[in-house]
C-alpha cells in the first residue's frame, strides 16, 4: 500500500513595513497616527514587485498599524487581492517607552539587558520579548495551518519578525538582536510538518521564485 505523501511546507513571507519618517529615530510602538513616507511608500511597490513574481500567493496578512496595513495594500493590490489583519503580528508593547527617541534609550542603564539579554527584559508597563515572540510564532503557526502547503505574505515589524526568524533558526532569543530586518525587507520561511526552513532573512532585492526548499 503506497504511503501517502507528506503535505508541503507553507511559504511565509514575512515583510517589514516600508519606512516612515521617525524610522530609526524614535521608538513608535503601537501608537496609532504613524504613517509610511514617500520613501517607505516606495520600499512598498519595490516589495510588491518582488513578490508579484511568484506564481501564486494565498493571502495577505498584516499587523492592525496603519503603517503595516498601508505597506500590505501596496502589495495586495498588485496581487489583485485583500489585506487581512492579524492581531498577533502587532509590535511589541513597548509600554512606558512608546515615543521614545532611541537617542535616549540607548543611554538607559537597561539598554544592555535589550540588547544582550532580551529573554529576561520586560518593557516597563508593556510586554517581553518572550511574550512577543510567542505571539508572533503562535499567528505564523495558525496562519500556516489556514494555508497548508500555499504561499503567504505576513506584514509586520522589525521586532516581532526577527523573532519568528530567531525561532524558525532554532536559536535562543537572547540572540535575536544579531539579525537585522530593513524596512520593506523580505524573509521567507518554509514551515513544514516535519521541518522548519529559513530559505531567505532581510532580502531587499532580487527574485523570489529560487526560494524553495531543497
Amino acid at each position: 500500500m503506497a504511503r501517502s505523501s507528506a503535505p508541503k511546507p507553507t511559504l511565509v513571507l514575512f515583510v517589514r513595513h516600508g519606512r516612515t519618517p521617525t524610522t530609526g529615530a524614535v521608538l513608535p510602538g503601537r501608537a496609532p497616527g504613524l504613517h509610511l513616507s514617500d520613501e517607505g511608500r516606495a520600499q512598498a511597490e519595490v516589495a510588491a514587485e518582488r513578490i508579484a513574481g511568484l506564481k501564486a500567493v494565498d493571502a495577505v496578512y498584516a499587523s492592525p498599524l496603519e503603517r503595516t496595513r498601508e505597506t500590505a495594500a501596496v502589495i495586495a493590490k498588485r496581487l489583485g487581492q485583500r489585506v487581512k489583519l492579524e492581531k498577533g503580528l502587532l509590535e511589541a508593547d513597548f509600554g512606558d517607552w512608546t515615543g521614545a527617541e532611541l537617542s535616549g534609550l540607548r543611554r538607559r542603564r537597561e539598554w544592555k539587558s535589550v540588547q544582550n539579554h532580551p529573554s529576561a527584559f520586560r518593557f516597563p508597563g508593556g510586554e517581553s520579548f518572550a511574550e512577543m515572540q510567542g505571539r508572533i510564532v503562535g499567528a505564523t503557526r495558525r496562519l500556516c495551518s489556514k494555508h497548508e502547503g500555499a504561499t503567504i505574505v505576513v506584514v509586520s515589524h522589525a521586532d516581532p519578525i526577527k523573532a519568528a526568524l530567531n525561532e524558525a533558526l532554532g536559536s535562543h532569543l537572547d540572540q535575536f538582536q544579531r539579525i537585522v530586518v530593513s524596512p520593506c525587507s523580505i524573509s521567507a520561511v518554509a514551515y513544514g510538518s516535519t521541518a522548519t526552513m529559513v530559505l531567505a532573512v532581510n532580502t531587499t532585492a532580487g527574485e523570489l521564485a529560487a526560494l524553495v526548499p531543497s
